[in-house]
């Protein structure tokens, strides 16, 4: 598909259901353009879409909308994302497959992509899916679903390395599964990382978690030598 023809299934597509006005589009995606160049833009880029494009969208003359029969995987992701978020407010179970929870709330939002509009939508949409890893993390630590508690913990950890919140989980997840090691060389590999992108340590929150770890490795040394 074309590129200007691409970028405005792509644009479309994230509004949903809306109807979105033609100048919306014209503008947004081609903001450097003067309005008479915007709008001949948009035309040629809707007349080069190709069958498939032509056959998800409602090209009206005043208004671009998606076709009632078109499907957005990542509003299908979203609406994950919101169902384990509200589980978690009514302590109920999430409701939905692990592993499909997982790997929906595991995808990037039109990575190298980066004209401001679709920046602004992915970093939306990494916010939400890391919030729900990580929320999901925590019901299965509590529902002692150990395996699958590592999985949501290390999917939110990919997502955002540097991310506290997700070391946390993940280390727990470990901690319950009844490995230490294993949680300790996390929070080691996560101090390690943080020292040298950042300059900075781990906090007390995550400390506390394998303070006590910690002191048994260097008390174990210290019996040997």
């Amino acid at each position: 598909m074309p590129v200007g023809s691409e970028r405005v299934l792509a644009f479309v597509a994230l509004c949903a259901r809306a109807a979105v006005p033609r100048p919306l589009i014209a503008g947004t995606l081609w903001p450097t353009s003067s309005e008479h160049c915007a709008h001949a833009s948009l035309r040629s880029a809707l007349a080069r879409l190709h069958h498939a494009g032509r056959q998800a969208l409602e090209i009206g003359p005043a208004e671009v909308r998606l076709a009632p029969d078109t499907t957005v995987d990542v509003h299908d992701a979203r609406r994950t994302a919101h169902r384990i978020l509200a589980a978690a407010e009514t302590g109920r179970p999430p409701g939905c497959s692990v592993l499909h929870a997982v790997n929906v709330l595991s995808a990037d939002l039109l990575p190298g992509w980066y004209d401001d509009w679709a920046l602004l939508e992915a970093e939306d949409w990494r916010q939400l899916r890391i919030h729900a890893l990580e929320t999901l993390a925590g019901q299965l630590i509590t529902g002692r679903r150990h395996a699958e508690a590592i999985t949501a913990a290390q999917a939110a950890v990919h997502a955002d390395p540097l991310r506290e919140s997700g070391q946390v989980c993940l280390v727990r997840a470990h901690l319950a599964e009844g490995n230490p090691s294993e949680a300790l060389q996390a929070y080691s590999r996560y101090g390690r990382r943080l020292r040298e992108e950042l300059g900075l340590e781990p906090t007390e929150r995550l400390h506390r978690l394998v303070a006590g770890l910690d002191r048994s490795r260097h008390g174990d040394g210290r019996s040997g030598r």
